[in-house]
């Protein structure tokens, strides 16, 4: 519940923040991905795109690469994660084939649990 709160405090002033640059950024830019191309003569007319627009596009696509490359960065411990997992899972098989074998003929099931100190 606090954290709900806590987020809609943070949250909501944000959006505000958000909203209030791109009023403040409306007007038009024109927007050209080839740095040898000449410029644009500021007499001619053309399209332009809303400068919030390529400032938000810029921002997600940094945020998109930072959670790639930290995807990236973070295999290993998923892997080794992985790996521990299917040990624990494999460990767990064989405890429960031990007890099966040790259940009523030889013994209880706490002998096994005895001897590797699970309880």
């Amino acid at each position: 519940m606090v954290n709900r709160i806590v987020g809609w405090l943070v949250l909501v002033p944000f959006c505000g923040l958000l909203i209030a640059f791109a009023l403040a950024n409306r007007h038009l830019v024109s927007v050209n991905l080839n740095p040898f191309a000449a410029p644009l003569e500021a007499g001619v007319d053309g399209y332009g795109i809303p400068l919030f627009v390529v400032l938000y596009v810029v921002l997600l696509i940094g945020v998109l690469l930072g959670g790639i490359a930290s995807w990236f960065a973070q295999g290993h411990h998923r892997r080794r994660e992985r790996h521990w997992r299917r040990e624990a899972q494999h460990l767990s098989q064989e405890l429960e084939t031990q007890r099966r074998k040790a259940g009523p003929a030889g013994g209880s099931a706490g002998d096994v649990d005895d001897m590797l100190e699970l309880r």
